[in-house]
Parts: structure tokens; sequence; C-alpha cells
């Protein structure tokens, strides 16, 4: 193999010979020119090809053809420039070109973004691609939808192969060295391709064949590189041309002949995927369990979210879901998705049976990266968006900012329910996933599983037993705080109704009802999202959380556990009665009577107690002790009631402290004769002791000698009440200094009413024997 040789051979001698080696006719004529012509134009020509064939093979795996379009042109437009530039010298002819690109580029962002339609100026968009053009391209969604950041890297790398390839070949004369960038770009789109589309046999061998055309018509005819040499150098010529043909001959058998076995015994191996190399997109922890937030909504009920406007048949409200949560390790719910940047439409099938709906949402106090949208998207304008097609929740990586306004399209699947009632439920490692059960479940929760699934074995009658189950035995209350681990699912379920339990969110009745189905073979999940109703706004009272079961042949059907408005909780106990818990090894045990009088005196030795003689020092000693033995009792109430309020506020956990400064805030509204039922939460035996004390200040005249934060009408009652919270449903997490905050509260309270009290009813308080009694 003798060295490439220039395809253009330029002579002036007339000679018949040069002719002859030039391959024009020996008589000269237009005939050779249009020979010269054609031979000149093969080897651009196929760089051109060759250089786009990348975009062929790279379009595999983008919509549409635009992406092909623009790799052909920026391949034409880097060889025309070298060979309109062919006259110039070689250090002009890069500046040149790369000008030429740079405005190529800027032509080819400019069509993108019309064609996906982005919003914002040409600056920001192209500043945007070119930051983010090499990750985008790596973790976007197949089909990629061709955008500025998503085509600008192989229009780049088509212009400059383009470039360098006919350099090398057309200027060099090196035909092959010049095929080597194009070769090289053309691996690149086969890598990125990797096992997501099928193999690029065709192009492949369309690559070969441009190669060997451009190097035979690259070669001088004629065949014999010594023709035209004086006779003492065409010898030595001829010999070392064909010692050079024989050894690259020998070089390409060998290769053949070691490489072959190995490359033939990984034609049937999986190419690798270089996107799991890249991350995609993340979330921040809040989005990632938007769980949590409910209950912060749930305080600020009038807080607006998003503004709506919805475009669906049917007049009814429409479920917006914000994220699905399927991972769950006993302690937190999570959404567990891979994103995707996906373009404006989004890949699945739509369901058979599927509505269409059309909603344009804009943002206002929502805040995170998560997208609300109609189950299950299709269609998204107006965002750029990344999308998890396993649980179909859509992000926006740069986050929501108030005023961003979006239109998502969405393919709302219409179910039947006449198959829910003899459905089954899949099994096997597809579902693995939302069947899994974390250990370290409480005993009590696999009791009441079982006991629910005793009587119903078909999957919907499971279910429907376990919906019906919380909606008939809790109580929905917009205070409680945040939580669904496990300890906070078990008090939830089976927590005394006084100190707190049997009563949440939907953040609870969401993830009770999912472990619970869990725990009875039902694959489940946790969704979060909101109700809109009709067109305008989306408050944070209309978020809430529901739970998710997958049946075979319908898909994931939604339940509601929470109970119906106006109706009353029943006692768990009428249908199931759990095991008592073991209290608490730090809980001081208080005492539950009031002390045993005084032992009966008995009568000293030697002494009668008969007789006239005896009868005045009997009668005076019993006279006595009739007079002091009400006061040792009194005396001895106080002690212990001292003792009761100094074990209740000072001894055990912060938790334990905490709820016994609950009880002395209860015991003091008994004693001022306003009992609270255990049935109340927290906020609203908070709400009844404001009343209480502005009752006693309005009956008294005027405010009661009380600390400065109960004039105000609420000495920190709602502050205790959250604390009570969070010791119920996030216990260790409380701090001394919280726990002395709570005992500071509740005896100011306590001051308070006591002080409004009149002056006997005040020393009875500080004697009653209730507390000492009262069952807790």
């Amino acid at each position: 193999m003798g060295r490439d040789r220039p395809m253009v051979t330029v002579t002036d001698r007339p000679d018949a010979a040069a002719r002859a080696r030039a391959g024009g006719p020996a008589g000269g004529g237009p005939g050779r020119a249009v020979v010269r012509v054609l031979r000149a134009a093969v080897v651009p020509v196929t760089l051109v090809a060759a250089v786009a064939l990348a975009g062929v093979a790279l379009d595999r795996v983008y919509a549409g053809d635009l992406l092909t379009r623009l790799v052909c042109g920026a391949a034409l437009g880097a060889v025309l420039v070298s060979v309109a530039a062919r006259r110039l010298p070689s250090w002009q002819v890069a500046p040149l070109s790369v000008a030429a690109m740079l405005g190529a580029t800027a032509w080819s962002v400019r069509l993108a973004a019309a064609h996906a339609d982005l919003p914002g100026g040409f600056l920001d968009v192209t500043a945007d691609a070119a930051a983010n053009a090499v990750p985008r391209l790596l973790t976007a969604m197949i089909p990629v939808e061709p955008a500025p950041d998503t085509v600008l890297v192989p229009v780049v790398a088509a212009w400059l192969a383009g470039l360098a390839g006919a350099e090398v070949a057309l200027r060099a004369g090196r035909v092959l060295l010049g095929f080597l960038p194009a070769t090289a770009s053309y691996a690149g789109a086969v890598y990125v391709v990797g096992p997501n589309a099928l193999p690029a046999v065709g192009s492949s061998v369309a690559f070969a064949g441009l190669v060997a055309l451009a190097l035979a018509a690259g070669r001088t005819p004629g065949g014999d590189p010594a023709a035209g040499l004086p006779p003492a150098v065409r010898g030595p010529v001829r010999v070392r041309a064909t010692v050079v043909s024989a050894a690259g001959v020998a070089v390409v058998v060998g290769s053949a002949a070691l490489l072959g076995p190995a490359l033939t015994g990984r034609i049937d191996d999986r190419p690798v995927d270089p996107r799991r190399y890249v991350p995609p997109p993340r979330v921040e922890s809040l989005d990632e369990n938007p769980l949590i937030r409910i209950s912060g909504w749930a305080l600020e009920p009038q807080q607006k979210l998003l503004d709506v406007s919805t475009r669906a048949p049917g007049d009814g409200p429409t479920t917006i879901r914000l994220a699905v949560l399927s991972d769950y390790d006993g302690v937190t719910w999570r959404v567990g998705a891979t994103y995707r940047t996906a373009g404006r439409v989004l890949p699945g099938g739509d369901p058979q049976e599927a509505d269409t709906v059309r909603q344009e949402i804009t943002v206002a106090g929502l805040t995170g990266r998560l997208l609300p949208a109609v189950a299950t998207p299709r269609t998204v304008d107006g965002a750029r968006v990344a999308y998890d097609p396993q649980s179909g929740t859509l992000i926006r990586p740069e986050g929501l900012t108030p005023g961003l306004t979006y239109t998502v399209t969405s393919a709302r699947e219409r179910l039947d329910a006449n198959l829910l009632a003899t459905a089954d439920v899949p099994a096997g490692a597809q579902v693995a996933r939302v069947l899994r059960v974390p250990d370290g479940t409480p005993e009590r929760l696999r009791r009441l599983a079982t006991h629910l699934a005793e009587e119903n074995g078909a999957p919907y009658a499971r279910a429907a037993a376990v919906e019906q189950f919380l909606a008939e035995h809790y109580r929905l209350v917009a205070d409680a705080p945040s939580g669904h681990a496990y300890p906070n699912l078990e008090f939830f379920l089976f927590g005394p109704r006084g100190g707190g339990g049997q009563r949440g969110t939907s953040e609870q009745f969401a993830a009770a009802f999912a472990v619970l189905g869990r725990l009875t073979g039902l694959p489940t999940r946790v969704v979060v999202g909101f109700t809109a109703r009709g067109d305008g706004p989306v408050r944070a009272a209309d978020a809430y959380a529901w739970p998710e079961v997958l049946f075979a042949g319908v898909g994931w059907v939604p339940f509601d556990p929470r109970p119906r408005p106006d109706t009353a909780p029943r006692p768990v106990e009428d249908d199931f009665r759990p095991a008592p818990p073991s209290p608490p090894p730090s809980e001081v045990p208080e005492p539950t009577g009031t002390p045993s009088a005084t032992p009966p005196a008995v009568a000293a030795p030697g002494r009668t107690t008969g007789g006239r003689g005896g009868s005045t020092p009997l009668l005076l000693g019993a006279g006595a002790g009739g007079l002091l033995l009400p006061g040792v009792a009194l005396g001895v109430l106080a002690w212990c009631r001292r003792a009761q309020t100094r074990a209740r506020l000072g001894r055990g956990d912060p938790g334990a402290r905490v709820g016994g400064a609950w009880r002395h805030t209860t015991d003091a509204l008994r004693l001022s004769g306003r009992p609270v039922g255990g049935d109340l939460s927290a906020t609203e035996v908070t709400d009844r002791a404001r009343r209480a004390l502005a009752e006693d200040a309005a009956r008294a005249g005027g405010s009661p000698p009380v600390p400065d934060t109960a004039r105000a009408g609420d000495p920190g009652l709602t502050e205790l009440a959250g604390l009570l919270n969070q010791a119920a449903f996030a216990p260790g997490t409380l701090t001394d200094a919280q726990a002395d905050r709570a005992g500071d509260i509740a005896v100011a309270y306590a001051t308070a009413l006591r002080a409004a009290r009149p002056g006997w009813r005040r020393l009875l308080w500080s004697v009653h024997p209730g507390p000492l009694r009262w069952p807790r």
C-alpha cells in the first residue's frame, strides 16, 4: 500500500504520456474536463456523506428528522468552505471555517428552538444550550426531541469532522487519514445510541463503502508508481512498493486472524449505555418525599398554590397529581424516580379507555421542582420538563417560580368498576417494589392486617376492608404533625384518643392504608396531589394524599380511607382489640388514690380504758384527734398533689414531661368545672382552655392576676399543643428545654384559672383529691 496521492493532478505537460497519467483521452477535449471534474468531486462528496451518516446513526433515538437535516447541512457546509478556500493558505482556512460554523450553529439553534417551541430569548436559549448540551443529551428521554441543547453537540461535531477531513484529504492528499474524523464522529454517534436502538448495520456498511470509493477515486490511474522514472530508479521504487504492499496485506490478514474470533464472539453482546455514567436530574428532600408537606399545608389552608384552567369532559372536580411515592423503608415514603429530560411529547401508550384533559396551570405559591399534572401526562408546553415514565411524575429541573405558566395534556384513564370485584393483583419481580414491607413492622400492625384479611379473600375486598376500617375508626384533623414511620403509624392506629392517638391528616390515613395493604399482599403506593374544582385557584386546603392499589388488567385504582364528613369515629376496640403497649421505663407511676387515714391509736401498756378515772384523758385525746385529723389529711393531700406535679413536670424523658404538663392543664380545666373529653384533638382542647380563661376574666370584670401571656388570652397553650403532638408523632425529638417550657406553660395556665376562683375554691383547689385518682 503506497502513499495516498492527491485527488486532483494538475499538469501543463502536453505530451500524451502526461495526458494518460492524468486519466484523460490522448486527444484531449471536453470529455477530459468532465472526467477530471467527476474524479475531483468523488472525495468531497463521499466525505460529506460519511459525516452525515453520523447524524443518521444518531437520529435513531431522536424524534423526527430535524437532527439528520441539521447534521447534513453542517457536513456540507464544512466541506464546501474547505473546497472554496483551497487556494488560500491553510492557516487562513480554519478561522474562516470556524466563523461559518458559528453562523450555522446559531441558525441550527434557532430552528431547534422554534421546533421545540421553547420560551425565552435567543441569547438565553443559546447560553443554556451551550452550558448543558452534553449532560442533557445523555440524560434526555428517548425519543429525544430536537432542541437547542440536544442538537448543539452533533452539529458542532459534524462541522469539525468535515473541516478536518477536507483539509487532510483534499489539501494534503491523504484520503484515508482524511476519513478518520468522520470515522470518529460516526463511532461516537453509535456509542451514544448504545442499546437504545437496533444495530446500525445498514449505515455501517454504507460508511465502509464510502471510504472504499474515496480511496479508489483518490489513487492515480495507471497502477505503476515507477512509470516515467529513469531505469536506474525504476527498479528500487518497484521493489519498495511491492514490499510495502505485502507488509500491509500481512498486517491486515494478521489482524483479522487475531481479532476476528474475539470480535465475532461479541456480536450478540449488549452494547454499553453511556447514559448510565451521567446522573439524571435530582430532586430535594421535599420533592423526594412531598408527603411531609401535607401537615404544613393543612395549617395554612388559604395559601394559594396554583391557578388552574381545565378543559375536560364532565363537570366534576379534577384530581391533579403532584408525586407518586412507591418506596417505603419503615421511616419515609419516597418517590424513588429516575427523571429523564423530555420534550413536549412524553413517551408511553395511551390507555384504551381514557378522557383527554387539557389544563393551563400557573404556579403561585407552590415551591420545589415537582410539576403538577393530571395523570397520565402526554404533552407539556411552556416549560422544559424531566419525566419518570414508571410513576408518571414530572419535574422542572430549574425549579418552580411564581408566574410560571404551562399547558399539559393528559390521558385520564376510565376505570371499569365491573372488573374490580374479580380482579387479581400481579406478582413477581416487576411489582416487588410496591409489595415490599421493610423489616421492623410492629406486631400490632401485622395483627390488624391479618384481622382485616381473614374474612376478605378477594384482593379488592381486602382493599375495601382496609379503607372502611380506617374511615370508621379514626378522625381527620388538621393539626396532627407530620410523620409516617412505623412508630407514628402505630400511635395513629392504636394510641389513646385522649393523648393524640387515632387522629391524623390524610398523610397518616394514606400511609397506614398502604402499609396495611402490603401486609395483606396488595401492591400499593401513596400519591400526593390536589383537588381542582373547576377553573380558579388551588389552595393548600385542596392538597391531600391518597393510596392506590394495582390490580391486574385494571391498573392503579385510587382509594380514599378518610372518614366521611359529620361522622363520629367508633372506638377501635369495637372491631379490634390490640394488646396494650408496655409503658415506657422512664414513666413514673402516679398515685391513683387518696392516702389511707391515720392508723388508730393503741392504748399504752398498763392503762385501762374503762372506769371513771380514765374517761377524761380519753375524751380529751379523742377531741384533740378529731380536730387534728382533718388538718393532717388536708396536709397529706396537699403534699401528694405537689409531689404529683413535681413528678409530672420534672421526672422522665422530655416526652413524658410534656405529657405530664398536658395532664396538668386538663386537670386544671376539670377543677374549674370544664372537663374535656378524650375525643377532642389538642387544638380543640386549646380552644376550650382559651374560652375558659376569657369567661373567668369577664365574670371577674377584668383580667385576673396572671402572667402577660395569659392576659393575651393564650398563655402558650398553642405551643403546648404543638409540643404534645411532637411528643406523640415524633418521639425522641423533644429537648429538656422544650419540656421545661411545657411545664411553665401548664403551671401558668393552672395558676390563672385558680386565681379566678373565690377564696374557699382556691384553697380547695390545692387539696382536691381528684387529680390523684382521675383516669389517664
